[in-house]
């Protein structure tokens, strides 16, 4: 059959097929996995010496709590198990930390975070935005209307209180919430901006959340310019990019 199976099974071919795509992406995963070692390896000293000595720690913790009850051997593979567990821990929270820490700053980091939020966030970029580079990005989740600032403040501000404003008109009493990305005080830092979101209330369903996403898009069709698909370059000059937001 076309689809690759017989009788509603799949047949050895299509099975085959399958489990080759999982064997690439699995090769391409380690790929990139270690490919990102590296890079942190290369900038970051204390990376290994952590990443040893949690292994070490572990494992030697459980070998001698084995050795209280006659059963140190059970009790060392499961120790270096839970040490590889806890290097990799380490290892992600301080590539994070890093990556954080390179975006800081740059226009369409918040927006680069956004995208990369998990479960059923509907995120729209750049709904309102300044030939600065100073942009409104709109999410809609289980509280409600995020607004989420980012650039100057004194120029973000304004921008979320218009794009407040009308996003109020057409969405009733679901609850609006805005936040400024940033350091300084009653902002939220970029590291800290999927925490927040995750932590306010759930006030609204998926159904609601549907219909406040249908009455919103046309608004947000009439929104700013596209945000650039992740930070850009610390220093990158800007003159092209507002150019081309200016024309639209």
């Amino acid at each position: 059959m076309a689809n690759g199976s017989k009788g509603g099974k799949p047949t050895k071919e299509a099975k085959a097929a399958a489990k080759a795509a999982r064997k690439q992406a699995s090769k391409e995963r380690r790929t990139q996995l270690w490919q990102a070692f590296n890079m942190q390896r290369k900038d970051d000293k204390l990376l290994l010496p952590l990443m040893i000595g949690a292994l070490v720690v572990v494992t030697v913790a459980f070998f001698l709590i084995g050795l209280i009850f006659g059963l140190q051997w059970f009790f060392l593979p499961i120790g270096i198990l839970l040490g590889i567990l806890l290097a990799f821990v380490i290892f992600g929270r301080r590539v994070q930390k890093t990556v954080y820490g390179k975006a800081e700053g740059q226009a369409g980091a918040a927006a680069w975070v956004l995208d990369n939020l998990q479960g059923g966030w509907r995120v729209n970029q750049a709904v309102a935005a300044t030939t600065h580079m100073d942009a409104v990005h709109r999410v809609i989740g289980r509280p409600g209307v995020i607004l989420v600032g980012e650039g100057s403040a004194h120029r973000v501000k304004p921008l979320l209180a218009q794009e407040k404003k009308k996003t109020a008109r057409l969405v009733g009493d679901t609850p609006i919430y805005d936040v400024v990305v940033g350091n300084d005080e009653g902002q939220v830092p970029l590291k800290e901006l999927q925490k927040y979101l995750t932590k306010l209330p759930r006030n609204i369903d998926t159904k609601r959340m549907d219909s406040i996403e249908s009455r919103l898009s046309a608004l947000g069709a009439r929104g700013g310019p596209a945000m650039p698909k992740g930070p850009l370059p610390g220093g990158a000059k800007m003159k092209g990019v507002q150019r081309t937001m200016r024309r639209r």
